[in-house]
Formats: C-alpha cells, sequence, structure tokens
C-alpha cells in the first residue's frame, strides 16, 4: 500500500504545480523515492522495509534448484535468513565459487549474500578431476579423423604454392633478375604454406590459435631483426646489387681501398681476388655504400710519373722533349696525346709531371709506365738536362761564435773559401735529341689473375652468382 500512497502524493503534487498551486503543493510531503548520489548510482535496486511470509525459503529453493543442476556445485548448501543468502560447503575450483555467488545475486529477493565457500583439496576430489582430461582425450580421438583431412588440405594448399614458386622460368621474365626471381619464389612459397596453415585450424575449429602464433612470430621477429640487423642489411644490399649490376665478373676493381678482379656476386658478399692471388670477401653492405673504382670499363688508362731537373734548366725544353720521347714508344696512345705539365718549383730542382695513355686490352700497365720513366729519363740527361739530388745549403755565420773558438788556420781558411767560391759547373746546353729507342720489350697484359678467376668460376658453376652478363652496367 505504500507504494502506492507516495505515487498517488506524487501525482498529485504535479497537478497543483501545473495549475499554479504553489503554496498547496509545499505544504503536500515530498515523495520518498529514491534518489542518485555520487556514492550511489540511480538504477540501485532498494530493499522493501517489509518482506512476505515465505519468501525465504522460496529463495532457498530456488536457488537450491539451480545448484542441483550443476555438478561443480551440488554440493553447496543454502540458507536464507530475511533475504540473505548463506552459501556453504567445498567446491573443487576457486573460480565455481565466484559462480555460485553470481547465480546467487540474480534471483529476485536477495538482499546480500554471505560466501563461506572453500575449495576442497582432498585426494579424491582431485582424482575426479581427471574425468575432464578423460574426457578431453576422448573428444580428441573423436577428432583424429577431421585433424587428419584438415592436415591433408593444408599439406595440398602447401604442394600448390610449391608447384606454383617451381616455376622458374616464369618468374625470371617477369623479374629479368635471378635474385628477385628468387624472392618471389620465396614469397609465394610462404604465402601458401600460411594459407594452408589457416585453412586446416579453421577446419579444426582452431583458428583462434593461429592469432596467438602469429602474433608471437611478430615480437620473435622484431627481435630477430635487431639482433640480425648486418644480417638483413647484407641482404637488402644483396638485392639493391643484383639489380643495379656494377661491375662484371673478372672486372679489375677498386672497393674500400681493396683491388683485386670480380669473382662472383653472393647473397652476402662480394668476392674479390687480389692481385697476389689471395680470395678476399667484401659484405655487400659496404660494396653497396662504397665507392667503386672499376679500371676494366675503359681500356683507355692514363699513366703518370714525376722527373726533376735543374733549377737552371728551360722547364719548356724539358717538357717538349718528354713528350717527344712519349709520342715515339709504341704503347703510348697518339689520342689523347701525351702531356707535360709543371708541377712544383723545388728548392734545388723544377718538378715535371708526365702523362701518357695506353690500351689496357694490349698493354700492361705497369709495364708501360716502367717503360716510360727510363726513356724520359735516359732522354733527358743525353740532353744535357741534369737530374740533381735534393742540394741542402749550410751558412756558417762567424759572428755567432766566440773569438777564441776560431783558430787562426780555421779564420784564415774561412776567409779563403768566402772570398774565392768554388766554381759550379754549368751543363753544356745540347739540342733537343731523341736517341736511338731502347729495344722494344713485351708490354702485353698481365693476364695471369683473369685466368685465375675464369678458373675459380669454371671450377664451381653451380654456385650462386648474381652477376648477370645480360644486362647493362649501371
Amino acid at each position: 500500500m505504500r507504494p502506492r500512497l507516495q505515487a498517488g502524493r506524487a501525482c498529485l503534487a504535479a497537478l497543483l504545480l501545473f495549475l499554479g498551486s504553489a503554496p498547496v503543493a509545499a505544504l503536500l510531503p515530498a515523495p520518498s523515492t529514491p534518489t542518485a548520489t555520487a556514492e550511489e548510482p540511480a538504477t540501485t535496486t532498494t530493499i522493501d522495509p517489509q518482506q512476505e511470509a515465505g519468501s525465504d525459503d522460496r529463495i532457498a529453493e530456488r536457488i537450491a534448484g539451480i545448484f542441483a543442476e550443476l555438478p561443480a556445485l551440488s554440493d553447496v548448501r543454502v540458507s536464507v535468513s530475511e533475504g540473505v543468502v548463506s552459501l556453504e560447503g567445498s567446491v573443487a575450483d576457486m573460480a565455481d565459487s565466484q559462480r555460485a555467488e553470481a547465480i546467487a545475486s540474480r534471483v529476485s529477493g536477495v538482499v546480500t549474500i554471505e560466501n563461506a565457500l572453500r575449495r576442497d583439496v582432498s585426494v579424491d576430489r582431485g582424482l575426479a578431476g581427471l574425468a575432464g582430461v578423460s574426457e578431453r582425450f576422448s573428444e580428441f580421438i573423436a577428432m583424429l579423423p577431421l585433424i587428419g583431412a584438415a592436415i591433408v588440405v593444408g599439406l595440398l594448399i602447401a604442394a600448390l604454392g610449391y608447384v606454383i614458386a617451381s616455376l622458374t622460368g616464369l618468374w625470371n621474365r617477369l623479374a629479368r633478375n635471378t635474385f628477385l626471381a628468387g624472392l618471389i619464389a620465396s614469397a609465394i612459397r610462404f604465402g601458401f604454406v600460411i594459407g594452408g596453415l589457416v585453412v586446416a585450424l579453421d577446419m579444426i575449429g582452431a583458428a583462434a590459435l593461429l592469432g596467438a602464433v602469429l602474433g608471437g612470430a611478430g615480437v620473435i621477429g622484431i627481435a630477430l631483426g635487431f639482433a640480425m640487423r648486418d644480417t638483413i642489411e647484407n641482404y637488402v644490399a644483396s638485392l639493391m646489387l643484383s639489380l643495379r649490376q656494377p661491375f662484371r665478373a673478372n672486372d679489375h676493381v677498386v672497393i674500400e681501398g681493396q683491388e683485386g678482379r670480380v669473382i662472383r656476386l653472393t647473397s652476402r658478399a662480394t668476392i674479390l681476388m687480389t692481385l697476389d692471388g689471395n680470395h678476399l670477401r667484401i659484405p655487400n653492405s659496404t660494396v653497396f655504400k662504397a665507392v667503386i673504382l672499376n679500371y676494366t670499363r675503359n681500356p683507355q688508362r692514363r699513366f703518370e710519373f714525376l722527373l726533376g731537373i735543374d733549377a737552371d734548366d728551360s722547364p719548356d725544353a724539358a717538357r717538349a722533349l718528354g713528350v717527344k720521347v712519349l709520342n715515339a714508344l709504341d704503347f703510348v696512345l697518339a689520342e689523347p696525346e701525351p702531356a707535360a705539365i709543371v708541377e712544383e718549383v723545388g728548392d734545388s730542382n723544377i718538378v715535371i709531371r708526365f702523362l701518357g695513355w695506353m690500351d689496357q686490352d694490349k698493354t700492361d700497365y705497369f709495364k708501360a709506365r716502367s717503360r716510360a720513366i727510363p726513356a724520359v729519363k735516359d732522354a733527358l740527361e743525353s740532353a744535357g738536362f741534369a737530374l740533381p739530388e735534393p742540394i741542402y745549403r749550410l751558412r756558417f755565420d762567424s759572428s755567432a761564435l766566440p773569438p777564441m773558438a776560431l783558430s787562426p788556420q780555421l779564420s784564415d781558411g774561412a776567409r779563403t773559401s768566402s772570398a774565392a767560391p768554388a766554381p759550379t759547373a754549368t751543363p753544356a746546353k745540347v739540342s733537343p735529341a731523341v736517341d736511338a729507342p731502347a729495344p722494344v720489350e713485351d708490354v702485353s697484359p698481365e693476364n695471369e689473375i683473369a685466368r685465375m678467376v675464369d678458373a675459380e668460376r669454371a671450377m664451381a658453376p653451380g654456385e650462386k652468382d648474381l652477376l648477370d652478363s645480360s644486362r647493362p652496367v649501371e
């Protein structure tokens, strides 16, 4: 009756307010409806001040009936007094205790719950858990045919990926690069294997397991990425070098100060044979970032050397004579022409740099330079040009020494030397003329290292080589 009375009073107060009878509405008592506070939400269920007879028994009977249908809660004892539910007994797991409390709280008329359930740690109850293991094993045995079918389907999908990836001719035509074609084939195989795994897990209802596996694989991949940073950098550099093709096999190159002939380019390193006949492996990450000097790309190569003449000689005459001698050598190219430039004027000589060009396909660089230097030197000396060694002039200042430090004989000798300096020999000037050329020497290229590289490549024809002679050099 009280709720109805309160509702009537609330309706009457609203009507009086609408008609403008504010004083009358103020005289009426306010309805005792629950209000929302900061501490209690507006949807809080109020406790009925009056309890119907027999409601505790009905609540206890309802909760006990629910627990009786649940094997894990069948041993729970329920008692209710004034809407307060008391749960006693034991459960196999504390999760069942929370479950029982949640079920009891949803029954109408329950004011609060006193949960006194405890976990049963007896041996008999623990062994009863083996029944769940037995049930899972039975389910696994029943799923074996489905698992076998899922494995077969996954293997068929993966095999299809391997068959598609084995079409190397197709990928080589599309990519036009052996390394990139292999990378595409590997990506296809990996994609089909992952697809087969997803389909197989979905067939047995374990698709959620794939997310956990891929998530763990992602974390492991990030860790491995940091740990194998240098290896990954070499791999990416190998891909870029295979696309750029900066050199050919047997090219004479200088990479980061290391000189030799290229044997092959692998997925991790560039292998050179030094001019001493030794193997040299340079990581591809270093090769990709390095300055590469390739002597083989242009057969024309310039050699140069320095010679010094006396300071009293004419540098123009010496330059003209040297260029004439270089032109007379059979291995020196007429185009570009040989040249000579004055490098510097030293304390006792004038340094001239002589330059000449030769064809590396027909002439060895070191042999050509070794023949050109003595030819120009002999011609200069025959023409009367002096090639002096460094001269140092010593000056003794007698005023800096004590008077008694010099003996009369030394003083007289010093005055005599200063009064009559020794005459210096002046070289005779002879008109520039070239003597008969020296006997012809063999200046053909030394191809021993090149032959060793060819033999090395012929010994391992199946070894992976990313150099492709059919593609242009960058």
